[in-house]
């Protein structure tokens, strides 16, 4: 049996990037849809899941920030921050709102 070397270049390095970056993002959105579910229809605290979500993206943000990668403008980040925090709490509030 003869051994091939392996073989990795940049390509290999771009599609494994790829693929593990819509793997991500299917998680995700799973993850938020299984929330969403959970929360409205089955009457559940989904916080588990959401706070999955939050942390993977939290390690990525920070992962970046480590490396030295600015994907975003910092404005543009902070903005990102303030706009989730408000629709996350304008969710909360509503869920509340319509268990009475």
């Amino acid at each position: 049996m003869t051994k091939e070397p392996f073989i990795r270049d940049e390509r290999t390095v771009a599609v494994a990037d790829r693929s593990y970056r819509l793997a991500c993002l299917v998680l995700t959105f799973g993850l938020l849809i299984d929330v969403a579910v959970r929360g409205l229809m089955l009457r559940e605290a989904p916080w588990d899941l959401l706070a999955l979500v939050v942390l993977a993206s939290g390690v990525a943000t920070v992962y970046q920030r480590v490396k030295h990668v600015q994907v975003l403008p910092r404005w543009w980040s902070l903005w990102l921050v303030v706009i989730s925090t408000v629709v996350a709490s304008a969710i909360a509030v509503a869920v509340q709102f319509l268990k009475r």
